[in-house]
């Protein structure tokens, strides 16, 4: 068997970061993901020494292909549709997140000498939590309980690598972030951090801290774990606060019109995050490397002389953002993200699976 490291999904913020940190370490790393025209130009710019294998992983014959020629020594598996656009395609969603992880773990285990698989999940598992009624804070021993299409998918993978025969070890991530400043977002992902509840709680992480973690569980005496991935208690935030600091940071002070609270009387009306025990991660991980404070920090000098101009544009920023919101226009009252996300994209909770 190689000493490779395959890592699906390789070209996402997540992949990316964790490919980077692989090479860095000196590992032998084999990135894999769909090739389009965005994953040409990023794979132009991985570290050299990593090794590009462009794969369909919804594809079994492909996935084969894949396991045979890499032969590698472990698997972290990253390639997942996210929201929002779960929420758009729920049957592409259903096939990645759920059919690719199947196919791998086939794959992994008609292996001759079957890689370890460290399984990329989610806190969505664990459903929308009411902050006003939840006290406590997420464990891998909290209850799982689902509700949009994304928590589903992350819970089956979750189910089929459990039930493989191969070694594995599954990482639920918190909200993950960089301090790469980011102007061009996608409308749908401003639209839909917009009506996140704004005294939700969710614990952040930096993506590098993340990939910092992935790298670990490669080797980490951690078999057979599910561990919660999030940055130190700095990053014990409200979702209302994270834009503001951040846009802040960069110099757009006010640029995001303030988002919606949500009803304290209605546990099924807050997004699926909370804050976490991080503690046990990092003890066997060691991955929590910046903080919060760190993270706006960075972001402000990365922006740089820019800072002043955009404080110049914040205004007009905060009226455009203002009018995509799916709140605009409409009377006061509590934010509810599934209503929203069902009004622009169809029902959350659906699955994407074929009848």
């Amino acid at each position: 068997m190689s000493d490779a490291v395959l890592v699906t999904g390789a070209f996402g913020l997540v992949g990316s970061a964790t490919v980077k940190q692989l090479a860095a370490a000196g590992r032998h790393v084999v990135a894999t993901d769909l090739e389009t025209e965005a994953t040409q130009k990023a794979a132009a710019e991985l570290p050299s020494g990593v090794n590009v294998r462009w794969a369909d992983l919804t594809d079994p014959a492909a996935v084969e292909t894949l396991l045979a020629e890499v032969s590698p020594a472990a698997v972290i598996h990253l390639a997942a549709v996210i929201p929002p656009l779960c929420y758009a395609k729920p049957s592409l969603a259903y096939k990645v997140n759920v059919g690719a992880t199947a196919n791998l773990v086939k794959a992994a285990e008609a292996h001759a000498k079957p890689p370890r698989l460290v399984q990329a999940s989610s806190i969505a598992v664990y459903g929308p939590r009411n902050p006003y009624r939840i006290t406590d804070v997420l464990t891998a021993q909290t209850p799982v309980n689902p509700y949009d299409n994304y928590g589903k998918h992350k819970v089956e993978a979750e189910t089929i690598v459990r039930a493989s025969h191969l070694n594995w070890v599954i990482l639920r991530l918190g909200g993950v972030l960089t301090t790469e400043p980011n102007l061009g977002m996608d409308p749908n992902l401003i639209f839909f951090e917009g009506v996140l509840p704004t005294d939700g709680r969710l614990q952040t992480v930096d993506v590098r801290d993340v990939a910092f973690a992935f790298a670990a569980a490669t080797t980490a005496d951690v078999l057979g774990q599910t561990l919660l991935i999030g940055g130190d208690d700095s990053h014990r935030l409200r979702q209302g606060d994270i834009g503001q600091s951040t846009s802040a940071a960069m110099g757009l002070v006010g640029a995001l019109p303030p988002g919606r609270k949500g009803d304290p009387n209605n546990d099924g009306g807050w997004f699926a995050t909370d804050w976490m025990d991080s503690a046990t991660a990092q003890t066997v991980l060691k991955h929590q490397h910046y903080s919060w404070p760190d993270m706006l920090t960075e972001t402000a000098d990365k922006v740089g002389w820019k800072r002043y101009l955009f404080r110049v544009i914040a205004p007009v920023a905060r009226e455009y953002l203002k009018r995509q919101s799916s709140y605009y226009g409409k009377p006061a009252g509590y934010g509810n993200p599934w209503e929203a996300v069902r009004n622009k994209w169809g029902a959350p909770e659906n699955d994407g699976k074929v009848s």
